[in-house]
Parts: C-alpha cells; sequence; structure tokens
C-alpha cells in the first residue's frame, strides 16, 4: 500500500498549489453529473465521513465507521474525458456489536475496534451529448472497485466489481438536476464463481442560494433483485440506498462540503454526515488551436 501513503502526502500539496476555481462537481454528493472536468484540470476533492451504527453483514460487526482522507480525484484528459480516482486512505469501525458471520473477524483492543484500507475505484467518464436548450446532457461512467481491503479486517470485501451507467444532466434556471442508471457486477465475497447484477440509480440536484452558496441534495444507491442473507454466498452485495443534504461554501480560495447522511434501507448507517473540501488545479496549459 506504498502509493496510497504517497497519495496521502501528495494531495495537500497539491492543495496548496496555484489553482482555479472548483467546478460544481458532485461532493458532497455520490450522483455523478454528466459534465466533465476541463482539460488539463484536476479537480481534487478531499474528506472525512462519519456513519453511525454502520453494518457488515459479512463479518457480522456493527458500529460506529470513520473514513478519513476520502479521496476524490478528476483529471481533464481531453475535452469530454475524464479519469477517476476515489477512496479513502484509512477507515476505522468502533464496534458496538458483534453477529455470527462467515468471517471472523480481527479486532484491536479487546475486540472493540478494527481499522483498515478502504476499496479504491478507478474509473473514466465521457460527455456524449451536451446540454441544449431542450435535451439535458448525456454521459458514461465505467469503471472498476479494486480490492485493496483485508475482509478479515472486518470492514471490506476484497472483492473486485465493475460498473457502467448512463449519467444525464439538465438545468431549469438555476436548478441542476443530474441523474445516474446503470449496472454493477459485484463479485460473491462469500462464495467461488458467483456474482451479484444489481442497478445503480441516483438523483441529485444543485441550487445557488447565494453567489458563494450552493443547496445541494441526492437519493442514490443499488436495487436488488436477489435477496442476500448472511447464509448466502452473495451476502453484503444487496440493496443499499441513502439520502444527503447538504451545502457547497465557496470561500478562501476552496469550496468547503458538508452533507447530512440518512440510511434508507436496514443494512444502511442510520445516520450520518461527510465533510470536505475542493480545489481545481491546472496541471498544463490549454493546447494552442493554431497548432
Amino acid at each position: 500500500m506504498r502509493w496510497l501513503r504517497s497519495l496521502h502526502l501528495l494531495l495537500p500539496v497539491l492543495l496548496l498549489s496555484v489553482s482555479l476555481p472548483a467546478p460544481a462537481q458532485q461532493q458532497p454528493l455520490v450522483t455523478e453529473e454528466a459534465e466533465v472536468v476541463r482539460r488539463g484540470d484536476m479537480l481534487i476533492q478531499l474528506g472525512f465521513e462519519y456513519l453511525q451504527d454502520a453494518r457488515f453483514p459479512l463479518s457480522g460487526l456493527e458500529g460506529d465507521l470513520s473514513r478519513v482522507g476520502v479521496v476524490d480525484l478528476h483529471l481533464g484528459v481531453s475535452r469530454s474525458v475524464e479519469i477517476q480516482i476515489q477512496g479513502a486512505i484509512r477507515q476505522f469501525l468502533s464496534v458496538n456489536e458483534q453477529h455470527p458471520s462467515f468471517v471472523t473477524p480481527q479486532l484491536d483492543r479487546g475486540g472493540t475496534s478494527t481499522s483498515d484500507f478502504a476499496d479504491f475505484t478507478l474509473a473514466a467518464k465521457a460527455l456524449l451529448l451536451p446540454e441544449t436548450a431542450r435535451w439535458p446532457a448525456l454521459g458514461l461512467r465505467f469503471g472498476l472497485e479494486m480490492p485493496n481491503t483485508d475482509e478479515a479486517r472486518g470492514i471490506g470485501l476484497n472483492t473486485t466489481n465493475v460498473f457502467i451507467t448512463l449519467l444525464a444532466q439538465k438545468h431549469a434556471g438555476k436548478l441542476n438536476v443530474f441523474g445516474n442508471l446503470g449496472l454493477g457486477i459485484l463479485q460473491a465475497p462469500a462464495g467461488l464463481f458467483s456474482q451479484n447484477d444489481v442497478i445503480l440509480y441516483g438523483i441529485g440536484a444543485t441550487y445557488p442560494v447565494h453567489e458563494r452558496v450552493n443547496v445541494v441534495g441526492e437519493v442514490a444507491g443499488r436495487h436488488s433483485t436477489r435477496n442476500t442473507p448472511v447464509t448466502s454466498a452473495l451476502v453484503s452485495t444487496g440493496s443499499r440506498s441513502q439520502a444527503r443534504l447538504g451545502v457547497q461554501v465557496f470561500a478562501g480560495g476552496l469550496r468547503w462540503n458538508f452533507a447530512g447522511i440518512a440510511g434508507l434501507t436496514r443494512d444502511d448507517p442510520d445516520t450520518g454526515f461527510v465533510f470536505g473540501v475542493s480545489r481545481s488545479v491546472r496541471l498544463w496549459p490549454k493546447a494552442d488551436p493554431t497548432r
């Protein structure tokens, strides 16, 4: 995990470098806009998440989860394509309950806590059609979630998952509405040669109430048509959904992001919040169109 430690040291340096105002990309939301980051820019988003009564069916653990160094990087590689890296440097679980499970977790401090890296996601997003007066912008996002976690730590699944989603975005005056719909193929964490195909969805919106303040909200998650009890090979791949409501505040050359979180399924955390900062850094100059 040396590259994760290097990333942890590099990101604060980039945030302090010469930069441009951050575009309205998603933090503190997870629903993707169809628009992409400008070519040559890197949008750096760092944050912290706290989730109360988080549940981990594979390990049988329940408790309060803190995710430190939540990373969301967007690099504009062309006028219509961006590359994304998303994850968290470290996550810590304060264990409140432990139930019988497929995996027996290795706990610290007398069985009251555990910690691990988070799974990182590598994705690409393409703007297929720009927004017009009548029609929304359309985009496509696809990628994979890498198995960076250790299932024995009780937090992650250590599985490789792939996804593809169609993105749409439309402005109505000041209101910016965007939605996602797609397919996720989730590797079974407790069985060989098995997977769960789930529907991915999200609907979000932003609205400026001041020149420096946006109100943001969303409902996003995944829907499984199959049952995923703790005795199934598909445990921990079932339906999940969260609602988020928060603000984006532009101040000090940064965008400050905050949102409250409410879980909408029995396997989701009860409540929580996310806090972070965003900044866009110019990595290379715009190409000369005369060349």
